[in-house]
């Protein structure tokens, strides 16, 4: 049973190991969903059995000792293994039962929000840029130079970079995006970008760089500015 059974389980661990432990710590990259990482094993199996069924001689060196062993085939060693397998797989089905069945005294799991509340300074600040004609074209520009890429030169999310992030970047012309939003709201966010969320706003983190270390102010605000006016939106007032 060693060599043909051994490696097969070897490799599936192996892809388990690196998807669960390895991929989540590259930079960039988030914890994979579980749901994800079962499928990548499925496929890993698909093609462990796809490969040892190519010939008879590798159908049989990888199925013969599977079908000795549920068969009873044999003495000693192999005998002993099929009567612990059948002792321990029902015990192992009815752990994993209780276990997803149990109470639990563990705090839910905390509901990731798209618009996470920002931090009381930011809250209710009002554009102390003046909202003139030449402000709004001078913020379209900054807002072309540096937001266009990922936010589009239409703001509506579909820039030459945006495929390449999860989530995708935000739709300015969607009334359910920055028409919803204050102002304030989206200083905070240009300004700290997506390491300035909080733990709501996981486990997707926003790609958003913090702006606030090539930007200033002033600029941030027209950008704003520009933003709305390009997506034909109105900031929400308090009003």
């Amino acid at each position: 049973m060693g060599g043909p059974l051994v490696k097969p389980v070897i490799l599936i661990a192996a892809v388990y190991l690196i998807l669960k432990f390895v991929v989540p710590n590259i930079p960039g990259s988030a914890p994979l969903p579980s749901s994800l990482i079962f499928l990548y094993l499925i496929l890993t199996a698909t093609g462990i059995v796809i490969f040892g069924t190519l010939s008879g001689e590798s159908k049989e060196a990888f199925w013969g000792p599977i079908q000795r062993f549920l068969t009873g085939e044999g003495i000693g060693a192999l005998q002993a293994a099929r009567y612990a397998v059948l002792l321990l797989f029902p015990l192992l089905v009815g752990w994993q039962t209780f276990g997803s069945t149990a109470p639990s005294d563990q705090p839910p799991a905390e509901n990731r929000t798209i618009h996470p509340a920002p931090p009381g300074e930011y809250t209710g600040l009002s554009n102390p840029v003046p909202k003139t004609p030449e402000n709004i074209m001078q913020g379209k520009g900054f807002y072309a130079a540096f937001c266009s890429p990922c936010h589009g030169g239409n703001f509506d999310g579909k820039g030459p970079a945006a495929r390449g992030f999860n989530p995708p970047p935000a739709n300015f012309s969607d009334p359910t995006t920055i028409a919803m939003l204050q102002e304030s709201y989206l200083f905070w966010r240009i300004k700290k970008g997506g390491v300035g969320l909080p733990i709501e706003g996981m486990p997707w983190k926003s790609a958003m760089p913090r702006w606030e270390v090539e930007l200033p102010d002033e600029w941030i605000w027209k950008i704003i500015m520009g933003e709305y006016d390009g997506a034909h939106q109105s900031p929400r007032t308090w009003e």
